[in-house]
């Protein structure tokens, strides 16, 4: 079974899925160990982490796809990657999802914002036309090879021409054959619910701690018809506080033993990277 064909298998099961944000292989791993049925390849986590630079546009395609590369050849579970714009028109989508079905994704969001985008929590957004997105999805869709192949089209209406435009959007993205939509930065708890009420395909929702949408229990999200539940980030915020802290403390004290219960062990860090493995292949090749 192909990486899509168990995506769209999810997608067809009932209830919905809280989907973890990995900005790098390690991050998608653990993710994988404690449980989670997918992952999402997070844009503005792999620039954040990757180059040091915020949610701005700044990352390529080419960048993308190698980590992406990456990610799917340590992984068992499908990967649903953020792919921004697409990175150009719709012939540039054309390349993107092929280059991306290559590298094993087993679906792509695409969103409606004028490029260079921004993170969709920040202000000042721009978006295109709904004419040019349904171009874009439209693109997407005839250029995936393995019909299974997930397209999550994303509005970043809201901010600019308010809810009921976004839905508007969303639901004519999904004629034109986009899976799965996504309204990206509801702002009340009310223009959340209305959002899978308008909308006739599954639908995503990406709750970012501190951002613009209300963080509401996974249950609630559920019951008001969300099947995919996004946490982009909460990873990495978690990771950039616990560098924070074993470094300021190292930089304070000279050592690391104040805060040896807050670190893996050395243990568990070779066993997350699969130094058994290669050890036992290693002696076996020997």
């Amino acid at each position: 079974m192909t990486a899509a064909e168990k995506l769209r298998r999810l997608l067809a099961l009932p209830g919905a899925i809280i989907v973890p944000g990995a900005p790098n292989v390690l991050t998608a791993r653990i993710a994988q160990e404690v449980g989670f049925k997918m992952v999402l390849f997070t844009g503005a986590g792999f620039a954040n982490m990757e180059l040091g630079v915020p949610d701005i546009g700044l990352t390529t395609l080419t960048e993308v796809v190698q980590q992406v590369g990456h990610m799917t050849e340590a992984l068992d579970l499908p990967v649903l990657v953020d792919a921004d714009t697409g990175y150009g028109n719709p012939l540039n989508v054309r390349r993107t999802v092929r280059e991306l079905e290559r590298a094993g994704a087993a679906g792509i969001i695409l969103e409606d914002q004028v490029f260079p985008k921004r993170c969709g929590h920040f202000d000042g957004k721009e978006v295109i036309t709904s004419e040019e997105m349904i171009a874009k999805v439209k693109a997407a869709v005839e250029a995936r090879r393995n019909p299974a192949m997930v397209i999550v089209a994303r509005t970043d209406a809201r901010a600019v021409f308010g809810i009921e435009d976004a839905c508007r959007r969303a639901s004519a993205y999904a004629a034109a054959g986009a899976d799965v939509t996504f309204v990206e930065a509801p702002c009340t708890v009310d223009e959340v619910a209305m959002i899978p009420r308008s909308i006739p395909v599954p639908q995503l929702v990406n709750i970012v701690e501190g951002g613009k949408t209300p963080v509401l229990p996974a249950q609630v999200l559920e019951e008001m018809g969300f099947k995919l539940i996004a946490y982009a980030n909460s990873a990495l915020r978690g990771a950039i506080k616990g560098m924070q802290n074993v470094l300021s403390t190292l930089a304070r004290d000279g050592s690391t033993n104040a805060v040896l219960d807050q670190m893996a062990s050395w243990e568990e860090r070779q066993r997350l990277v699969g130094l058994p493995q290669y050890t036992a292949l290693e002696a076996r090749y020997s």
